[in-house]
């Protein structure tokens, strides 16, 4: 079984400390636009937020605040969905960010595979850029990870690959993984729809 994760814990400063997940991108929250995407393709899925989860209610998921305190970044939601995973019974985990609203529709399958892998696309100079918080992660990984967070890793992409994660490219364009962090790319994105 894979379960499903969108990274809502991060603290929008580039969008001036809005909650990023629920600015409003064409007449609905821009989770609502990534929860559309993740969701076909795990069983379950679950929302990773810190702060007050009644703010995510009208979404009717589960909300997973990080189990490791002082909002350590994205690898915290990432052990927090690993633990959520392991009490279903799952052995993986499909991440993706709360400001990435065009996600592919094959990605849990593209991912899989590969068993540990993080999603890769081209820029629009053509650089292989990866996407370290859209990834599938092993649940076995979970008490490495919380160990790693424990001693101050914060880096998703380093301890990512330093564990084998694999790199899966789409060359789609446009870039799939276009994310949302200001202002600019908020318009982008709506120009997109």
């Amino acid at each position: 079984m894979i379960v499903g994760i969108v990274l809502a814990g991060g603290l929008g400063t580039r969008m001036g400390g809005a909650d990023k997940a629920l600015l409003p991108l064409g007449g609905r929250p821009m989770l609502a636009h990534c929860l559309q995407r993740l969701a076909p393709q795990v069983d379950r899925i679950a929302i990773s937020a810190n702060g007050e989860p009644a703010r995510l209610a009208g979404f009717g998921l589960p909300v997973l605040a990080d189990s490791v305190p002082g909002y350590p970044g994205p690898l915290a939601g990432v052990l927090a969905a690993m633990d959520w995973a392991a009490s279903a019974g799952a052995g993986g985990v499909v991440s993706l960010a709360a400001d990435t609203p065009f996600a592919p529709a094959d990605l849990a399958a593209r991912l899989t595979p590969a068993g540990f892998a993080m999603a890769a696309s081209p820029d629009a100079q053509g650089r292989m850029r990866r996407h370290p918080t859209v990834a599938l992660w092993p649940v076995a990984l979970r008490d490495d990870l919380r160990r790693a967070l424990a001693e101050g890793e914060h880096k998703v992409g380093r301890w990512a690959t330093e564990h084998g994660a694999q790199t899966v490219v789409w060359s789609e364009r446009p870039d799939p993984f276009f994310n949302v962090n200001t202002p600019a790319d908020l318009a982008e994105a709506e120009a997109r729809l």
